[in-house]
């Protein structure tokens, strides 16, 4: 049971949980490690959440496994908000998520790409060789948050993060 306030070691800890709980297009990293857990309120507990689109069709999936692991955590209380204003940007991605995608075979966007350009015409580089000989195939790749690309070096296709 959570207080009516929470303190910071309590927000802290629910952080801590939703950091185990990953994201249902790309496992390898946590919604928190995407930036989409924007943080925890206090008064009242809630837990408010910024989905990579508005579109997004694992917003409902993401909602229910934060739903889940508070309330397997005993964080029952704790309420989850939908906010899509302002917009989720590559920029929230945390630095471990960056390394996190590189290693699952994903090239992340560079920081600050997305407040710079919304097309991200700089080459990719390849998660798998570190090329940066690249070329963009298709702007729509496995999920709407990526793009379709190939190394020309390595000759491996590759997703590459949209920056927004």
């Amino acid at each position: 049971m959570v207080s009516e306030v929470l303190d910071d070691a309590v927000a802290d800890r629910i952080m801590a949980v939703l950091a185990t709980v990953p994201d249902p297009e790309i496992p390898a990293v946590s919604v928190t490690d995407l930036g989409i857990v924007r943080g925890v309120r206090c008064d009242p507990p809630v837990v408010t959440i910024t989905p990579t689109y508005t579109g997004c069709p694992a917003t409902l999936v993401i909602e229910a496994s934060v739903r889940a692991a508070l309330d397997e955590a005993g964080f029952a209380d704790v309420g989850i908000k939908t906010v899509l204003s302002p917009p989720w940007t590559t920029d929230w991605i945390s630095d471990e998520g960056r390394e996190k995608l590189r290693a699952y075979g994903i090239a992340p966007p560079p920081k600050g790409a997305g407040s710079r350009s919304l097309r991200a015409d700089s080459p990719a580089e390849c998660p798998r060789c570190g090329s940066l000989h690249t070329q963009e195939v298709s702007r729509f790749g496995s999920t709407p948050c990526k793009a379709l690309w190939r190394c020309l070096d390595c000759q491996e296709p590759f997703d590459r993060f949209k920056c927004h």
